[in-house]
Order: structure tokens, then C-alpha cells, then sequence
């Protein structure tokens, strides 16, 4: 059995995602302290919330060397969810500029409605489209819908946006590089689709 590191740095209920890695088939290991990232098979970020008070609690509770070192010089597998896939960028405006955990190239900006009607914060469920292969995606056909829950997203290099979704435009809904990958919308939440994709990711790891 796999062990995942749900890491809790004070801002989100990891209830839900526990629960669900549990009925994938992994042993979760929520966690306050970076030393016990280091016995785990993978990583998981989750995340609600705002992205400085997000970076202000992984930088207090010392976690963000380690998961640079771990993720990108070890290769651990990693899972950013919602506010989780934002912090992977290298920096975010809400609140004013500020720097994140910089392990995929990019920022994190507001979402901006295209047309009248349009809501923001974007909030249910909507399509995600594959734009390449991704271990993620495997056994999920493109265009299913997931659950979103935000007001700001992740405007990532090209190479490195793996699916998309049409909403206020369209943003990235997955991003990744080598054996990290984020998604944008709730995975725990998303029912049989959401659990393949964790399902998918344990497999990794």
C-alpha cells in the first residue's frame, strides 16, 4: 500500500481528500511537520483559500524547501489541488504580489469574465479538455465535467498546460512537468471521474 503525504499547513479541511485517497486504495498520511514527507510515496497539496496566507503557513511550518528539494530534485510525485496547483507557480497578485513554491514556471491571476452573465468566483462543474498525454487522464475520455471551486488561475506556459476549460475564456485546469501535475478543480469532489484521477495518481507514486 502506497502512502500519501496530505500536507496541512493550517488552512484546509483534509477530510475529504483523506477519505478519498483512502478509497483509492492508499494509506494517508496527513501532515503538519516536512519531516514526514520524507518516508512517502507521494505528496499531495491540497487548498483552500488565499494564496498569501497559503504560502505564509507552508513557509511557517517549514515545508518549502524540502518540497522543492523532494519534487524537484528527487522526483517524488506531487499533487497540487485547487489553491494547491496555484502555489506550484512561481508567484501570485492576489493581495499584491507574492512568490510561491516556483516548481512549474507561471503565475496566478484573476479570473476575468469574457461576457455578460458570466460569475466569478467559478464555482461547479465544468469540461476539462486534454490538449496532450497525461498518467492522469488515463482511462477519463476529454470533456468531462469536474468541480471547480475559484477566483484566480494559473496562467502557465504552454508546454506545461496539460488541459483546459472554457470559462471566462478558457484557463489551465491541469498543468504538470515530469512526475508533478495540479489540477484546478477538486478531485475528492468529482465523483467516479475525480476518484480515477487520484486513482491515476497513486499509481505513480
Amino acid at each position: 500500500m502506497r502512502n500519501i503525504a496530505i500536507i496541512d499547513y493550517g488552512l484546509c479541511n483534509l477530510d475529504s481528500v483523506v477519505r478519498a485517497v483512502e478509497i483509492c486504495g492508499a494509506q494517508p498520511l496527513p501532515t503538519r511537520t516536512p519531516e514526514d514527507l520524507e518516508e512517502a510515496d507521494g505528496l499531495i497539496l491540497p487548498g483552500v483559500g488565499a494564496f498569501p496566507d497559503a504560502m505564509a503557513g507552508l513557509e511557517q511550518q517549514g515545508f518549502v524547501e524540502p518540497l522543492r528539494r523532494l519534487v524537484l530534485d528527487q522526483a517524488r510525485p506531487f499533487l497540487g489541488i485547487c489553491l494547491g496547483m496555484q502555489l506550484m507557480a512561481e508567484y501570485g497578485v492576489e493581495g499584491g504580489e507574492r512568490a510561491g513554491l516556483g516548481l512549474v514556471p507561471g503565475k496566478v491571476v484573476r479570473l476575468l469574465p469574457d461576457a455578460p452573465g458570466t460569475r466569478v468566483p467559478h464555482v461547479g462543474w465544468n469540461e476539462v479538455h486534454h490538449l496532450r498525454p497525461c498518467p492522469l487522464f488515463e482511462g477519463i475520455p476529454t470533456g468531462r465535467d469536474f468541480y471547480f471551486v475559484h477566483s484566480y488561475h494559473f496562467a502557465a506556459r504552454e508546454d506545461h498546460i496539460l488541459a483546459t476549460t472554457p470559462y471566462c475564456g478558457s484557463f489551465a485546469s491541469v498543468v504538470g512537468r515530469g512526475t508533478l501535475f495540479g489540477t484546478q478543480f477538486h478531485p475528492e469532489k468529482s465523483l467516479a471521474d475525480g476518484l480515477k484521477t487520484l486513482r491515476n495518481f497513486i499509481a505513480l507514486c
